[in-house]
């Protein structure tokens, strides 16, 4: 098995650029003010688009056919958002993808009859596709360049996908590799782990990832968000990964059994067994280090653990007054963990584990997405190692939800899932018996996280869901009422 690549080879070059006050100043500018706010993608929806420093990466359309830019703008708030444009000659009739019209420069000569231009969002036009494909680096660089007739075949049948709120993806079944693109919308400030972590677990021979197949990286200098000064980062603009050909998403084949009246424990069973694996291939590819940086599995006192979750716990309390009377069950959960002494080893973890986040494939079975961790966690926050079982936790809540959204008409379908999954993850970990103090520590811990996360939702549900909350307080209930 060869070693996984450099995710960080051959980067474009980002040239700042200077901030426009407003009206007046870089036409793109302005039509991209007005635009972001109403895309799903866009951080702060519905506000005006304060920004502190931006950038600009210049693409080539091999055809020619438009000038392709990619605008790294970093937002008053410190993040730092990619919007891929084009810029062609304005269509007869504006389609989706066009964002505005460019005016004509006062100075061009015969500026009154030129065909105007238009601004395009890049992920739906070729031109930008093309670009893109062509500057990536390869996971494999002995594989065929995509050019002149392949290049062009890769773009037919393209798709953009619709519904997703952090990242933009267009599917590519006519590449080599039936593959995916997804641009990164929010930029980290190194290597984003949506490239690093499948490379890495596809490199020990797991076949429950998409593996990568190219990446676009860039080196870019923006006004720092702290402090003053400029930050210089090197990060990943998108990765291209194989397309799981005839796979099921899995929050909505599990709405869809569920609206039938059909058990998921099969599934749910399995899809435990993958976690299981999962947990057994991170640990394998990115393991934690010691400060000597020799191979460690440091383990977290319980004591650590607890302080954080009740931190987390009392701030969903202040943020939800329907908390205010489960406090004292919530307190009983968390002491019960801090008895249990030392906990199971850290490692890194998935970090937004739910079922929205897995594929069900006929050929493949569960195949898992989607590593850039938890959207509104740090970056650090999302890389540092983390409890495996805080991901099986992530996924117990979510089978409440599809019980909820698919209408099951069996209260025990949930219940019947979420058990499922946990026997499927015991029996791929070799875990302790029943009953044994191990199996305590276990179940208790679990139980303990699970409770962390539905808390979480609660106070999410009641600033923007409430007619949800009802799902997140009813697991917080059956939470406190377990024994022990």
């Amino acid at each position: 098995m060869s070693p996984a690549r450099s995710t960080t080879d051959s980067p474009v070059q980002a040239e700042p650029l200077a901030v426009e006050p407003g009206p007046g100043g870089d036409p793109v500018l302005e039509l991209l003010r007005g635009w972001l706010p109403g895309q799903r993608w866009f951080p702060a929806k519905g506000t005006h688009v304060a920004l502190s420093g931006r950038a600009l990466v210049r693409l080539t359309d091999p055809l020619g056919e438009a000038e392709v830019q990619v605008h790294l703008l970093r937002l008053s708030t410190g993040a730092v958002l990619q919007v891929p444009v084009t810029v062609r000659p304005a269509p007869a009739e504006p389609g989706p993808a066009q964002i505005g019209l460019l005016p004509a420069s006062p100075g061009d000569a015969g500026a009154a009859s030129a065909q105007p231009l238009a601004l395009m969002d890049g992920c739906l036009d070729e031109a930008f596709l093309r670009a893109w494909l062509s500057a990536a680096e390869q996971a494999d660089p002995d594989a065929p360049a995509l050019q002149g007739e392949a290049l062009e075949g890769a773009l037919r049948g393209m798709r953009l996908i619709s519904g997703e709120q952090s990242n933009t993806s267009v599917m590519l079944p006519g590449t080599p590799v039936p593959s995916i693109l997804k641009v990164f919308r929010g930029l980290s400030t190194g290597p984003n782990p949506d490239v690093v972590v499948p490379l890495a677990l596809s490199g020990t021979g797991w076949t429950g990832v998409p593996r990568p197949l190219a990446w676009l990286t860039a080196t870019w200098d923006l006004p720092a968000s702290t402090g003053g000064g400029t930050d210089r980062t090197l990060t990943h603009l998108g990765v291209l990964s194989e397309l799981v050909m005839g796979a099921r998403d899995g929050f909505e084949l599990a709405c869809e059994l569920a609206g039938q009246g059909r058990s998921f424990a099969a599934l749910a069973e399995d899809l435990g067994r993958t976690t299981a694996q999962m947990h057994r291939a991170l640990a394998s590819a990115l393991p934690t280090s010691a400060p000597d940086g020799s191979p460690a599995q440091p383990r977290s006192g319980s004591g650590t653990v607890v302080g954080t979750l009740r931190h987390r716990a009392a701030e969903a309390v202040a943020a939800a007054p329907e908390l205010v009377e489960r406090a004292a069950g919530v307190e009983r959960v968390l002491a019960a963990v801090e008895h249990l002494g030392d906990l199971p080893p850290l490692q890194r973890v998935h970090g937004d584990y739910h079922l929205g986040q897995v594929l069900r494939s006929p050929d493949r079975g569960w195949v898992v997405l989607d590593f850039e961790g938890e959207p509104q966690a740090t970056e650090a926050e999302r890389n540092r190692p983390d409890l495996a079982l805080r991901d099986l936790a992530g996924m117990l809540r979510s089978m409440d939800y599809a019980a909820e959204i698919g209408g099951a008409a069996d209260p025990r379908w949930a219940a019947e899932a979420r058990s499922a999954l946990v026997d499927g993850y015991r029996a791929e970990t070799g875990s302790p018996a029943q009953g044994s103090t191990a199996d305590g520590v276990q179940q208790t811990l679990l139980r303990a996280l699970e409770l962390d996360k539905a808390l979480y939702e609660v106070v999410y549900e009641s600033r923007n869901r409430p007619a949800w909350l009802h799902v997140p307080l009813a697991g917080v209930d059956r939470l406190l009422a377990l024994p022990g």
